[in-house]
């Protein structure tokens, strides 16, 4: 739609003369109602008829090329939104340069924060609602989307970047998600692997989709990780996740495959009656509390005289695992604290449901992909120094796995 405007020169000392009025009356200086708005919508105008001018000087010696009124542009910019108006010229051969014709942004800031927004769990309609109230901006959901995209590249090489040799302990465990598939809503698993490294930093190794748990999956991801350059694992600390404990001892034969014992406790209750409840989970935190693996085993004993006619699930169940279970006794104090549950992946994962909390169903997987990205970069800048007690949960994996420590400069 072709417009008009009136061509006045802009006049700068009556529009410092009106700022600082505004300023004084409590005017903002950006945003929506901001008082340096304006001047930046005359320099913008005032640089594109500068720019036409110089073009049409170039081409009117040998095209019969003139001035062909403006067009109304919606501009989003630091300061706030506004409209330019456009100069064109009759032929269209006119391309402006510091507002190209499909532009609607002057500056990469407003992309930055609204990444911001949308990495703390911010919708569209929010972060819409915000830049609205704050700088006046119009912003459409397929620009969101379209901006948001831009860092899936970003996520594709984070995903597969290269890794440490040595991990001393891992920690894997899944986060389940709704999605939208053809008009249907379907439940996603997500499993992630957090690892510390030797020098007890913290790090998220991977985020991986999951519809069917099996050691072929699991296999697949060890394969990944090996061509990343991981090439021992000491604990991997795991829930019962099907096929993964086979898979990683077949891969990485050296590890020691930890069962969490909180995700043991939780599986028992769900059999546990109300009036049993309390004593009986009072009898099987015996279990792993117990100083050592025989006074562990006698503890099942005799909670299993006293609840197992009742529960037969529950002990079958302490039985089958028994071995993955309680590996952790053969640790020194300071180590089986940090493996025998996977606490500091449930962790994270707090941390990421709490920017995914307020999303009912996503739109697709990379949506996914993209707040768990975002919420794993802002975790990663919390987890600044070693994790606790890192000296000494040292000194137990050196005295432990020393052989496998000589091999590594890195300590």
């Amino acid at each position: 739609m072709q417009e008009t405007q009136d061509n006045t020169k802009f006049d700068f000392e009556a529009f410092s003369k009106q700022a600082a009025a505004d300023l004084k009356a409590g005017k903002p200086m950006v945003g929506k109602e901001g008082v340096f708005t304006p001047l930046l919508q005359k320099i913008i105008e005032a640089s594109l008829e500068g720019e036409l001018d110089v073009h049409l000087q170039e081409t009117r010696a040998f095209e019969n090329n003139r001035r062909n009124g403006k067009k109304r542009k919606n501009v989003v910019s630091p300061l706030g939104g506004f409209q330019v108006f456009s100069p064109r010229d009759r032929n269209g051969s006119y391309e402006p340069q510091l507002l190209p014709k499909r532009q609607h942004k002057i500056s990469s800031d407003i992309d930055a924060q609204i990444l911001s927004l949308y990495s703390h769990g911010m919708s569209y309609r929010d972060i819409q609602t915000h830049l609205q109230n704050l700088y006046g901006m119009d912003i459409s959901e397929g620009t969101l989307s379209a901006i948001t995209d831009r860092i899936i590249p970003e996520i594709k090489e984070w995903q597969n970047r290269a890794l440490e040799s040595v991990y001393p302990v891992i920690w894997l465990d899944a986060m389940h998600f709704k999605v939208r598939e053809n008009g249907v809503v379907k439940a996603k698993a997500i499993y992630s692997i957090l690892g510390v490294n030797c020098e007890g930093q913290k790090e998220v190794i991977g985020i991986y989709f999951g519809d069917n748990e099996s050691t072929s999956f699991w296999k697949q991801v060890l394969h990944e990780l090996q061509m990343r350059g991981i090439e021992d694992i000491f604990v991997a600390c795991i829930d019962n996740l099907k096929g993964f404990a086979d898979a990683i001892e077949d891969l990485y034969p050296r590890t020691d495959v930890q069962l969490c014992l909180v995700h043991q406790m939780r599986n028992s209750m769900k059999y546990i009656s109300d009036n049993d409840m309390k004593p009986m989970v009072k009898d099987l935190k015996q279990i792993y509390k117990a100083i050592n693996i025989d006074m562990a085993k006698h503890k099942l004993d005799e909670a299993e005289k006293v609840w197992g006619a009742k529960y037969k699930m529950v002990f079958k169940s302490w039985h089958y695992n028994w071995e993955r279970l309680t590996n952790f006794f053969k640790y020194p104090p300071a180590l089986r604290r940090v493996i025998y549950t996977t606490n500091p992946i449930e962790s994270y994962h707090r941390m990421v449901r709490k920017v995914t909390k307020t999303k009912g169903a996503f739109v697709s997987e990379d949506a996914i992909v993209k707040q768990i990205y975002l919420a794993t970069m802002n975790a990663q800048t919390k987890w600044k120094g070693t994790i606790f007690a890192w000296a000494s949960v040292r000194r137990d994996l050196q005295d432990y796995f020393l052989n496998r420590f000589e091999t590594n400069d890195t300590l």
